[in-house]
């Protein structure tokens, strides 16, 4: 019996995968690389939200599937050759990643969407390593892994910080991975001081219109989280360990603070902007306006990620007119 196309492509890929490591059982993992510093620590087995997985030597081809593993793999100084399509990232890699995009993300393409993202695609562009969430992809797991060895992190959003660690263990960046995030949360705490001695500790709230309930984002959130790190003061209703507030516009008030940061979600019908055109309209919103800051939903919302953390530091200095985060060489 013939097999389906994506079963036998499956097959095809699991085989190849198979054939690069060698036959030898003491094998140390340095086969293929002249130099074995490339290879150094592998084969090594990563703990994740599905298991463990054996990657054999160290990646140089990574497929991620969700947006915050892109900027993460970027960061690492790994290259990324595949990604999902989500929300405002279509066909191309944003440009909040800089030069990252053409140093890391040159071979980067796109293997489908966030929501179906295309088996063919991603066995097509042979890679060492597949990165995703539980959350995201838990049902395509077995799939995946049949392709590439396939680690997830149990979600996104909160533990992004986290989830850049898991990463590093996968591609032996982790000195890399603690670097990055230590220079950024140190620049954090710089921005934040400067903007809380020149506007006296003001009050930071973050609104965002989507296509249902609008919503304010509270300390779980990821935008929550690079203000905590700023050290920056939240109003009543977002000071909290949730993820988000939804309020209708009879609570327009609760997003109320010394200055308010609105991103608005580009979805395809635009209905997005029709609530938010709503809420600005009604009278309640009137003395909130003077106070608003509107920035960008991809940086904001959907990076969740460093590139995108370090974004929202330069929206912050800028907004309260101090040194804007300064990035290490």
């Amino acid at each position: 019996m013939r097999l389906p196309r994506i079963t036998a492509l499956l097959a095809v890929a699991a085989l190849a995968l198979s054939g690069c490591g060698s036959s030898d059982p003491d094998d140390s993992g340095d086969s293929g690389d002249s130099g074995g510093a490339a290879s150094a620590g592998y084969p090594r087995t990563i703990e994740h939200a599905m298991g463990k997985t054996e990657i054999k030597t160290k990646p140089k081809r990574v497929v991620a599937l969700d947006t915050s593993y892109v900027d993460a793999t970027l960061i690492l100084d790994t290259p990324v050759v595949g990604y999902t399509d989500y929300r405002t990232i279509n066909g191309k890699l944003p440009d909040y990643l800089g030069d990252d995009r053409t140093t890391y993300g040159s071979e980067a393409q796109s293997v489908g969407t966030l929501a179906e993202p295309n088996l063919e695609k991603i066995a097509a562009l042979n890679p060492d390593l597949i990165i995703s969430a539980k959350v995201r992809h838990e049902k395509l797991y077995d799939q995946l892994s049949a392709i590439a060895p396939t680690i997830m992190s149990e979600t996104t959003g909160a533990t992004w910080k986290d989830n850049i660690r898991l990463e590093a263990k996968a591609v032996g960046a982790e000195d890399l991975a603690e670097k990055e995030i230590s220079a950024y949360e140190q620049a954090a705490k710089t921005v934040g001081a400067a903007i809380n001695a020149k506007a006296g500790d003001p009050t930071i709230s973050v609104v965002r219109f989507v296509d249902g309930p609008t919503r304010l984002y509270q300390n779980a959130s990821y935008s929550g989280i690079v203000l905590k790190d700023a050290g920056l003061k939240r109003p009543k209703s977002q000071d909290v360990a949730g993820f988000a507030l939804e309020i209708s516009p009879e609570r327009i008030k609760d997003a109320d603070a010394d200055a308010i940061f609105v991103a608005t979600y580009a979805d395809d019908k635009g209905l997005s902007k029709k609530t938010e055109a709503q809420f600005k309209a009604n009278p309640l919103w009137k003395p909130l306006a003077t106070k608003v800051h509107d920035v960008p939903d991809l940086t904001w919302m959907t990076a969740v990620g460093l590139q995108g953390a370090w974004s929202i530091l330069t929206d912050l200095a800028k907004t309260f007119d101090v040194p804007g985060p300064v990035k290490p060489a």
